[in-house]
């Protein structure tokens, strides 16, 4: 979807570029004549994936998350790599974080993940018949912590309303899946 921009774009300031985000400050001026400052993070988006087993079982990850300054349960998922196509995102993280791959993909949604001041886009992947990959897990140094559970699909949305799920992204694939299962 698509709306006229509310207000005139004074001028823009890449204020930190890092690894993973970078910070963009944009002075901006409201029809009233009022200016103001907006913060963006720019993020360049990722894949999620709820790989989903022949009897309704999921992979869900486990890891540390230093922001929170614990573990949080999560879907697979990963940053794209500059122009990466986020189906090729999904693949590769999906045999990078559990060891294994699918057979069957299908994209569910797209989601903004925090639209208020970041330009992060999800993609959200449903991967069917999955199989143990030959290349096995291929976890990065920050992922060392990183644990794969198989819970089935009425367990995680249990533990979605049980507060144990707190992740956005995962609990937008929980419910996705969870009503597309419903609906077969």
């Amino acid at each position: 979807m698509t709306g006229k921009r509310p207000f005139a774009l004074l001028d823009r300031e890449k204020k930190y570029s890092g690894k993973i985000i970078d910070l963009t400050v944009d002075r901006i001026q409201y029809s009233s004549g009022r200016i103001a400052v907006r913060e963006v993070v720019e993020h360049p988006g990722g894949a999620v994936i709820v790989c989903l087993f022949g009897n309704d079982d999921i992979l869900l990850v486990r890891q540390y998350r230093h922001p929170f300054g614990q573990d949080v349960t999560e879907l697979p998922a990963g940053k794209l790599d500059k122009n990466e196509d986020p189906l090729l995102c999904a693949q590769r993280e999906l045999r990078e974080e559990t060891g294994y791959g699918a057979r069957q993909w299908e994209k569910l949604t797209a989601l903004y993940a925090t639209p208020g001041f970041c330009n992060e886009v999800l993609h959200l992947f449903l991967a069917r018949d999955p199989f143990l990959h030959e290349a096995g897990q291929a976890l990065e140094e920050g992922e060392a912590s990183l644990r794969v559970q198989r819970v089935p699909l009425k367990e995680a949305v249990a533990m979605i309303e049980r507060q144990e799920i707190v992740d956005g992204k995962t609990i937008a694939g929980i419910l996705l899946a969870e009503r597309k299962r419903a609906n077969q």
